[in-house]
């Protein structure tokens, strides 16, 4: 009998730290669900830091141009004309053109190139953080293939969010179109080409100009008609938000609408692979890190009868590539072959 006596208060304290120790594991539960749901609603929070690791105090979005404008040859032979404002509403309305040679009267191809940065970093001058450091000289290297290289700059988040790039994009072209006796560029001869976030608009951009009603959904009047693209350029691009990594999911969704959370309504208007449309323009899909994407649309360019190409390394050689890899073709055989392929496509649509 003592012993029973002296066991029931062991078993009352032994129950009562579980109760405790339950306790403490549901309020942490609790308090990460809580921080996800804060985080994934505003995912700006996350974004933002990171965006204040990569440019420190230094703006990202401005009105005035960041360097002091050039009209003048570059140490490689090309000519570059910079800091070129296309517009006044948004910032970072500016953008370059690069000639091959001094002979800027010469009729070549124009090539738009949009760079990459998940909307929160990169610039025209900088190419993209996130992706192969040589994202410039990929844009010097085409030029040296005969083409004018148009490069634009656009706003980033959180001021600006989609489709505002877009609407940039699309006043880049008019104002090239308007400017284009000026500037000794061929608008009836256009390739539209971009890195990860500007692959992203350079494949939405596609539809906008051959799909009307997908113009619509983002109140876009297009400048350019199907007429004048001749090619288009996806390096990389994600679209297919269903079956985005967390990662992405924090960066697109921060774009799109602050939020991971979008609805159809959000996803049909962001992922343009459900507005293609036969008249889509030729295109050159490559994909290493949203091989899946570049996949995905390739199907679907297959379904529509639009001609098209897919490099994917991992596929045809089992490698798996950087982000973007193209850019690295000076010193990866892989990506030089990459560049070479994509580069035979562009010049059979436009020379």
């Amino acid at each position: 009998m003592e012993e029973q006596t002296i066991d029931k208060p062991k078993k009352k304290v032994k129950h009562k730290g579980l109760i405790i120790f339950g306790s403490i594991i549901g309020g942490l539960v609790i308090l990460v669900l809580i921080l996800y749901f804060v985080v994934t609603c505003n995912t700006q929070i996350i974004v933002g830091l990171i965006q204040r690791a990569t440019y420190g105090n230094k703006p990202f979005n401005s009105y005035e141009p960041y360097y002091e404008p050039i009209n003048g040859k570059k140490d490689n032979g090309q000519y570059l004309i910079s800091e070129i404002k296309y517009d006044t509403e948004y910032p970072n309305s500016y953008l370059d053109v690069t000639y091959p040679d001094e002979r800027r009267d010469i009729g070549r191809p124009t090539l738009f190139y949009f760079h990459g940065g998940g909307f929160f970093a990169g610039s025209k001058n900088m190419g993209d953080p996130m992706a192969e450091t040589e994202a410039t000289a990929l844009i010097d290297d085409i030029c040296a293939e005969g083409y004018n290289i148009v490069n634009v700059d656009y706003a980033l988040v959180p001021a600006c969010r989609f489709p505002v790039p877009l609407i940039q994009a699309n006043r880049a072209f008019a104002f090239m179109q308007e400017h284009a006796a000026e500037y000794h560029l061929n608008m009836d001869n256009v390739v539209i080409m971009g890195s990860s976030a500007g692959a992203i608009m350079t494949s939405q951009l596609g539809s906008i100009i051959t799909n009307p009603e997908y113009a619509g959904l983002l109140g876009i009047t297009p400048a350019l008609t199907p007429e004048q693209v001749k090619a288009v350029v996806l390096d990389d691009a994600p679209l297919d938000y269903e079956n985005f990594s967390f990662a992405t999911k924090i960066l697109v969704g921060n774009y799109v609408k602050g939020s991971i959370y979008l609805n159809k309504n959000d996803i049909k208007r962001y992922n343009n692979i459900k507005s293609l449309t036969a008249n889509y323009p030729a295109a050159v899909l490559l994909g290493s890190e949203y091989r899946h994407d570049m996949n995905v649309m390739h199907g679907e360019l297959q379904k529509l009868g639009c001609e098209h190409i897919l490099i994917d390394p991992y596929a045809e050689r089992g490698e798996t590539k950087q982000h973007c890899f193209v850019a690295s073709e000076r010193v990866d055989p892989v990506a030089k072959d990459a560049f070479d392929r994509m580069m035979a496509f562009v010049n059979e649509k436009t020379k």
